[in-house]
């Protein structure tokens, strides 16, 4: 199972393009899971969860931690575009390897 975490602000707008982009891994029976936080919490969740790939909402800056972390294209996020975002976070994980 890959993780594929957003982070933004308050976790909040995320949370609704996280579970967009859940719902469209699961319609095509992919083995991802998608899960939104608070930024606050970037360390811990790496620390306890070791994410495959980092998405931040386009508000939040956030240093390297030898994971692959890219900033969610500010008009995919702003129109909830979980196909494209998901598609986005699922190169990254095959660029990195």
């Amino acid at each position: 199972m890959k993780r594929v975490y957003l982070f933004c602000s308050a976790g909040m707008s995320t949370s609704m393009l996280a579970s967009k982009m859940q719902g469209i891994a699961n319609s095509h029976d992919l083995p991802i899971e998608v899960e939104a936080f608070p930024d606050g919490k970037i360390g811990q969740i790496i620390d306890e969860k070791h994410p495959d790939v980092i998405l931040l909402g386009p508000q939040v800056k956030y240093g390297d931690k030898g994971i692959p972390i890219q900033v969610i294209d500010q008009t995919d996020y702003g129109m909830m575009n979980g196909e494209k975002v998901l598609k986005s976070a699922i190169k990254l994980m095959k660029s990195a390897k």
